[in-house]
């Protein structure tokens, strides 16, 4: 265990398409989505007991949801959960954070993790990041995970690397040559064939310095804003200084602004048995499946003549479907989704309308 490696858990999303499970007052993050007894917040911070000390894990966050990651995050430090006044995408969140770590260790190698992510191979992901930690603290890289499609997924970023080059002391690590947003089907097919993409999943491993010195040249403004603050920070008046910052701060990716711009990116492909868990196909994706090819969260589901559906109730209800093929169901609070699995894109127009109709609370 490194007391300079620190980890950043990004928490501040609200996972519409995984409505109505996921909603604004309780999103998938906080949620045993997978029926495992853990939620998908516990279970990335249990991902990283190893690899640092627990003070040196921060949590960001809505200002909404700090009292859900004390209660669900029982070991860690109410000052390492930083509360985001507004929405404004991963770079503000990033850049909040390591002001926070440069006032406590200017020497910090820094990982970057989605809060509401998948992994499944959990001693192969503990080995790629240690691999990466130690990559990025003898190099001025940024450094980003990839998995290796194991088919054409238009629903993920891909990242091209170059075959050509090899780092002679890392040779796992391949310089970025390309970020690429979703792409369509056809796109998708001729990236996995060619051997040269992988998928995108948003998790990031880099040296403090190298990370300031991004954002310092590539997102001046943003780094402007919180360098301005610095005095401020872990002090009273922090908490009104962030305010005033979120009011004024662009909205933009760390992918957008960062990533894609700068010249020194490398990437690790790795299979770790990842999914961001996006949607409900994804999580059809992983939940085991019986002989119908039913995934079914629930302890008292009776299926006849069903097939190819992904079902997650409360494990106490009482549900029984008949004739269904491909489908979403989902029952949770007062809320029941029914609907196509070839149609789950549906979801976010379902629940705009639920929320002009119901307010926010209801979506």
């Amino acid at each position: 265990m490194n007391k300079d490696y620190y980890v950043v858990i990004m928490a501040g999303g609200i996972g519409t398409r995984f409505w109505p499970m996921s909603t604004a007052a309780c999103p998938k993050q906080f949620i045993d989505v997978m029926g495992t007894g853990k939620t998908l917040i516990q279970q990335t911070y249990s991902r990283f007991k190893d690899f640092c000390p627990a003070e040196n894990i921060f949590v960001v966050t809505g200002q909404a949801y700090r009292e859900k990651v004390l209660e669900q995050l029982p070991g860690i430090r109410p000052d390492r959960v930083l509360c985001e006044p507004h929405r404004k995408n991963t770079a503000p969140c990033i850049a909040y954070a390591n002001y926070k770590i440069r006032a406590i260790n200017p020497d910090a190698v820094v990982v970057v993790a989605p809060a509401d992510h998948v992994v499944l191979k959990e001693d192969v992901f503990g080995q790629v990041i240690r691999e990466a930690a130690q990559a990025a603290s003898q190099n001025d890289w940024l450094i980003t995970l990839g998995i290796k499609p194991s088919y054409p997924n238009t629903g993920y970023g891909y990242i091209q690397f170059d075959s050509e080059e090899v780092c002679t002391r890392f040779n796992q690590i391949k310089k970025v040559k390309l970020f690429t947003e979703k792409p369509g089907l056809e796109m998708a097919r001729t990236f996995v064939e060619s051997g040269e993409f992988l998928w995108n999943a948003g998790l990031f491993i880099w040296s403090l310095k190298s990370a300031m010195r991004a954002f310092k040249t590539y997102l001046p403004d943003i780094d402007e804003l919180f360098a301005a603050g610095m005095s401020k920070f872990n002090t009273p008046e922090e908490a009104d200084y962030i305010e005033k910052v979120y009011l004024v701060c662009k909205s933009i990716s760390i992918d957008y602004g960062v990533m894609e711009k700068a010249r020194n990116v490398y990437v690790i492909a790795a299979d770790f048995g990842w999914s961001d868990v996006g949607t409900w196909g994804a999580l059809y994706e992983l939940v085991p499946k019986n002989e119908e090819e039913n995934a079914i969260v629930g302890k008292n589901v009776l299926a006849y003549d069903t097939r190819g559906c992904i079902v997650n109730v409360p494990q106490d209800k009482l549900v029984v479907l008949q004739g269904l093929e491909d489908c979403i169901v989902v029952e949770h609070g007062n809320s029941l989704l029914v609907c196509k699995r070839s149609q789950e894109q549906m979801i976010r127009r379902i629940v705009d309308d639920v929320a002009k109709r119901k307010g926010e609370k209801g979506a």
